[in-house]
């Protein structure tokens, strides 16, 4: 089989899939994952026929999913991928652009930047902002928060690039009680030390408490969330940043999935949130792009390109060049399906799917409080946080839904006992499927 007639096939394989999500279980039954074995072959001495390896990777592989590609699929805010971008993905697939700068590839270096612009746009955040599309909020957040400590420590007269860290001022960090864990990843990675990080008091929402905010000088880094992962809450942006402008720190915001609520009608929750100085947001959550594809926004440009800078004698590019944004020097232009999303959604489009969600949730929580459920948040969002009667029922509502293949979504701790999380963010989700996901917890509770 040759290149074209291979890719053919993949395509069509890729198709049929694709088309197969509404009716797939949303997780693999045991002999899915009993079919999983295949795989674990030796090294081939000679090599395969490619089409034997397509064929394999098929017949075994996709059977083996989580079908989070799909409309009933409401666990860790995961959205299906929307057809422009992910039409857009396979075209820049065939393209195999290394996408480091307008030198390694012209189309990918302008459609990112327009796709950057755009992204300001709908997120209402300072126009001039630095926009790196990294592979997640993780990356994204390490290298915001890297920018942050380098302009922290250069306001104190420390050249972090040519004196590292020993010696240097201490740069403390303040956090949410609730920080998600890819920002304590980010943290201790970078070396701050988990021992050494202050913890902000939250209140019963899981929104950090103004009048408990730990103090604040111009060695501070502040980490605050748009949209708490099991809640959906938004720290007071309108309060708190003030006050940490006032005291000279710096204010990065966590806002994988949140961020987006300011794109709809649902910006007051946000209220503030563009005088922070660094930002964090996923396109593969609600946005609706292929997987890996998150945005490090940095208020002060410079700032990112410079912590990020990846300039040599054989390979220089302009400042705003995505190598000089992010943590990758070969990357992929992730930023092509950000663009795609967004020409086909608009502004209105972006907004419509924002709000269906956020409704659709406030239907299931009400569906769940009528099955006898306890929701425990206040559904500002698109998260859904609830438990049964009791902690083994809820344990056992979980399993059972998991194991129904009917819908999928995970389970969490709240205040130190098990709680269940539905999130709503997939473009395919209609309202036929919230009532059957009311329906099928009814059933479960009884």
């Amino acid at each position: 089989m040759n290149e074209l007639d291979l890719l053919a096939a993949a395509d069509t394989r890729g198709r049929a899939y694709t088309a197969s999500v509404a009716t797939r279980r949303v997780f693999p039954d045991a002999d899915a994952l009993a079919g999983l074995a295949v795989f674990e072959e030796p090294l081939p001495e000679q090599g395969l026929p490619a089409e034997q390896t397509l064929h394999l990777l098929d017949e075994r592989g996709s059977p083996a999913t989580v079908v989070s590609n799909g409309p009933r699929y409401f666990g860790f805010v995961i959205g299906a991928s929307l057809p422009a971008a992910a039409a857009a993905e396979r075209l820049m697939l065939a393209w195999d652009q290394c996408a480091s700068s307008f030198d390694n590839s012209p189309v990918a270096a302008t459609v990112e930047a327009t796709a950057a612009g755009w992204v300001l746009q709908a997120l209402d955040l300072p126009r001039n902002s630095a926009v790196g599309f990294g592979t997640s909020a993780t990356a994204c957040t390490l290298a915001c928060l890297a920018a942050a400590r380098r302009a922290l420590l250069a306001r104190h007269g420390w050249d972090f690039d040519r004196d590292g860290l020993i010696g240097a001022p201490e740069i403390k960090v303040v956090v949410s009680a609730l920080v998600h864990i890819t920002v304590k990843k980010a943290l201790r990675v970078l070396g701050f030390g988990t021992a050494k990080i202050i913890y902000a008091p939250v209140n019963a929402h899981g929104q950090i408490d103004p009048a408990q905010l730990p103090a604040l000088d111009d060695h501070t880094l502040l980490c605050l969330q748009a949209g708490e992962v099991n809640t959906g809450e938004f720290d007071p942006f309108a309060e708190l940043i003030p006050k940490a402008q006032a005291a000279g720190a710096w204010v990065h915001v966590d806002g994988a999935f949140g961020l987006w609520a300011r794109a709809s009608n649902l910006a007051p929750l946000t209220a503030g949130i563009e005088h922070a100085d660094s930002w964090t947001t996923d396109a593969h959550k609600w946005l609706n792009t292929p997987y890996d594809c998150a945005m490090a926004i940095c208020r002060d440009a410079n700032a990112l390109a410079s912590a990020m800078n990846s300039d040599a004698a054989y390979s220089s590019a302009s400042s705003d060049a995505q190598k000089n944004l992010t943590l990758e020097f070969s990357r992929r232009p992730r930023g092509i399906p950000v663009w795609a999303a967004l020409r086909s959604l608009g502004k209105q489009g972006v907004a419509e799917q924002v709000e269906r969600h956020c409704r659709q949730a406030r239907r299931v929580a009400d569906g769940l409080r009528a099955a006898g459920y306890d929701v425990l948040n206040r559904v500002v969002l698109n998260q859904v946080l609830f438990r049964a009667e009791s902690d083994e029922q809820t344990v056992a509502v979980r399993e059972a839904l998991q194991a129904s293949g009917e819908a999928w979504f995970g389970g969490t701790l709240w205040q130190g006992r098990p709680a269940l999380r539905i999130s709503v963010s997939s473009w395919r989700t209609e309202d036929e499927e919230i009532e059957a996901l009311v329906r099928l917890m009814e059933k479960l509770y009884r």
